[in-house]
């Protein structure tokens, strides 16, 4: 295994783990709606917490130091640019809607690119005490377990998973939205990282999106491709530098991008 490559794996997982519980110890606790009132709304109408800003200088001071020529871009405090082939790609809170409104599905997010391609990821629930972790090559894994996405062969069969509808209201893809829910046997919306997660334990099957960020994305595609799944955009190239995506165990990513580019 390329050494460049494990050094930053490690790192990745390490600081997530930590950034996480930096950010946890923001989570909000009684009221929400007191948490909410103080809540900061960017020009996209995004919202920002305390806890995404402590947890992305936790981990820009942290991977800066440690890779000083390293490209590093967060989603609260944008890009610092470097020169070695490296850029580090992270999400202090994956999920800051449900942070602030006392629900915890949410994760922090480290990824980590080489020369363009995302190589590895880390993603950090704090809530149930899980790490999914990734590196190209070497397998995805939750704690300690092998991930391998699910054998679901038919959409009959699949369980499909989006964040919220208004993305696909947004692309005008409600109406193939809606018959790739019909052809589905279950439909579940848990939030951006946790949706795709659950596509590399092979409990969920098929994960689409629209109106995506790399950070949010960065490190989920890895840990995907290494349990056995595909991760593309809609129309079926692997990149994250798309806002459209599917993530699914493979089998079923053909159909579903067929249905969700019917016209």
């Amino acid at each position: 295994m390329n050494p460049d490559w494990r050094a930053r794996y490690d790192l990745a997982v390490e600081a997530a783990e930590k950034a996480a519980q930096i950010a946890q110890g923001y989570f909000p606790e009684g009221d929400p709606a007191d948490f909410a009132a103080r809540v900061e709304w960017k020009l996209d109408r995004s919202p920002v917490t305390a806890g995404d800003r402590a947890a992305e200088a936790f981990l820009r001071n942290r991977i800066i130091n440690a890779f000083p020529r390293d490209g590093f871009l967060g989603e609260e405090y944008g890009e610092k640019p470097g020169d070695s082939g490296f850029r580090w790609v992270v999400d202090p809170i994956d999920g800051t809607r449900n942070f602030m409104r006392g629900m915890a599905l949410w994760g922090t997010l480290v990824g980590v690119e080489h020369r363009g391609e995302a190589i590895a990821g880390a993603a950090v629930m704090p809530s149930l005490g899980h790490t999914w972790r990734a590196l190209r090559g070497d397998g995805a894994f939750r704690d300690g377990r092998r991930l391998r996405v699910s054998d679901t062969a038919s959409l009959d069969d699949a369980v499909l998973a989006c964040s919220s509808l208004s993305g696909f209201f947004k692309a005008g893809r409600e109406a193939q939205f809606l018959e790739l829910a019909r052809r589905t046997q279950r439909q579940r919306a848990f939030g951006h990282f946790y949706g795709f997660v659950l596509v590399a334990d092979g409990a969920i099957d098929v994960m689409v999106e629209h109106g995506l960020h790399v950070w949010d994305v960065a490190a989920v595609a890895p840990i995907i491709e290494e349990a056995g799944g595909r991760f593309t955009d809609w129309d079926g190239r692997a990149t994250i530098h798309r806002t459209d995506v599917v993530a699914s165990n493979g089998r079923l990513h053909d159909e579903t991008l067929r249905i969700l580019n019917a016209v």
